[in-house]
């Protein structure tokens, strides 16, 4: 049996193949009107602030670039070598006692500046007065014994003369003269001891210096061996500093001391401004291994006391100086990506840049040693705009920007109008508002004694 095919149901689905076919074509369409949006977006967005960037960093190729330049300079230039050290002094001395006794009186201030032969402080003496006193009357007593015995070797020669005498009895006497000449020698020499022994009993400033703190009490009893002292002494005038140079500089030194005394400044706080200036006394005889370094000494008059014992400084060695050397200011000379060059300006203004080759510089000149000469005229500031071939105009020394120490107070908004328009606002609502209060009159302050009421029920005087 046959069947004749619905026509509806194929209708139907021919219907949803049209419909899925369509709604496949419109999805691929939309996919690719957004991607072709975003696209665009991000390109929009990825160009604008090159632009922007593009229009603030490109200046127009007919505008001359403002810039300052400076001359070569023709002059001597030290070479110095630069180092740490610390300061030491150039005298330290414990001041102890050289004979046993009681402490019975300190004669200095503690920090107090002494002179060579000052008395620091005294001992009692009473027991090397004795002893002194004792050598000085034995002595007078063998000077008297002497001289009776010339006066007997004198008869005694005369009576051997005449042969009234015996020889051998001028002969002994002579030598029992001899004996006693050679006691009171002896006698002299216990007196210069015992004189010696008393005058210890004054402590004394063995060298010029600053006293330290006081070790020792009065009337303590001090003795020779004691370790502690009486005092420290330390000389600040004239004041040694040891610093160090990388054994590199070995042969450099070397060769610069065997001409002739070498000078050594003194740095203060800061680290720029020169307090003292002395001259190099030592060298040391070996390398230190640990740090690869060498040692030097160098001494300071130190008038004003600048400089302190165990107090670290910067110093520099001055070795040589290079006779009539070009010099430019440091920041005329810029790195490159082959080394160092410098704007030189030419005819009409146009700069050119120039391959320089640097021998020293600090942190303001420096000394070229081959790319210029004294009668160019070089680029010091503005080189954010510069480039090789381009036109500049030079400006004074005066014109140099300077950074502000504290960021201004900002006197508009960015967007001048939309503040001058909420400026007028709140002027206009200000206005407003107070011409309501008047007329309502219940929120304004209360009026005062001479004050005239207002309002409809008022009455006028």
């Amino acid at each position: 049996m046959l069947f004749k095919p619905d026509t509806k149901d194929n209708a139907k689905e021919g219907t949803a193949k049209k419909s899925r076919g369509r709604g496949f074509v419109m999805t691929l369409i939309t996919l690719a009107i957004l991607g072709g949006l975003g696209y665009l977006g991000w390109t929009v967005m990825h160009q604008q602030p090159q632009q922007q960037g593009n229009g603030r960093n490109q200046q127009r190729p007919d505008l001359p670039v403002p810039v300052l330049a400076a001359t070569p300079k023709v002059q001597d230039v030290p070479v110095y070598l630069d180092g740490v050290g610390a300061i030491r002094a150039l005298n330290t001395v414990t001041v102890r006692s050289q004979v046993d006794g009681k402490l019975i009186a300190v004669k200095f201030t503690e920090g107090q500046d002494v002179k060579k032969g000052d008395v620091l402080g005294e001992i009692d003496p009473a027991l090397y007065q004795a002893t002194y006193d004792q050598a000085v009357a034995k002595k007078a007593q063998d000077e008297a014994q002497l001289a009776n015995q010339r006066i007997d070797l004198t008869r005694y020669e005369q009576l051997a003369a005449s042969n009234a005498g015996s020889k051998q009895q001028a002969d002994t006497q002579r030598a029992a003269v001899a004996q006693t000449e050679a006691l009171v020698k002896a006698d002299q020499a216990s007196i210069d001891n015992a004189a010696a022994t008393l005058s210890y009993t004054k402590i004394v400033a063995p060298l010029s210096g600053r006293a330290g703190l006081r070790q020792v009490d009065q009337g303590n009893i001090i003795h020779a061996s004691d370790t502690t002292g009486l005092v420290v002494i330390t000389q600040l005038q004239p004041i040694a500093v040891w610093f160090s140079l990388p054994q590199q500089q070995i042969m450099r030194v070397n060769a610069a001391a065997a001409k002739g005394a070498l000078a050594v400044d003194v740095f203060g706080n800061d680290g720029v401004t020169v307090i003292d200036t002395g001259k190099l006394t030592g060298i040391d005889n070996q390398v230190d291994q640990t740090t690869g370094t060498l040692k030097l000494k160098a001494e300071f008059p130190n008038a004003n006391y600048q400089l302190w014992p165990g107090q670290f400084v910067n110093v520099r060695l001055k070795v040589e100086t290079l006779p009539q050397a070009l010099v430019v200011p440091t920041s005329a000379v810029q790195r490159g990506p082959i080394g160092t060059f410098s704007y030189v300006i030419g005819e009409d203004n146009f700069v050119s840049a120039k391959a320089v080759t640097v021998t020293q510089q600090n942190e303001h000149d420096a000394v070229i040693a081959s790319g210029l000469t004294a009668h160019d005229k070089v680029v010091t500031t503005g080189f954010a705009n510069l480039s090789d071939g381009s036109k500049v105009i030079i400006g004074r020394d005066e014109q140099t920007p300077s950074a502000d120490l504290a960021p201004r107070k900002r006197t508009r908004a960015p967007d001048g109008q939309k503040k001058d328009g909420q400026g007028k606002d709140g002027e206009h609502r200000a206005k407003r508002s107070s011409s309501e209060g008047d007329q309502k009159g219940q929120t304004g302050p209360a009026p005062g004694p001479g004050a005239q009421p207002s309002g409809p029920g008022a009455k006028q005087p």
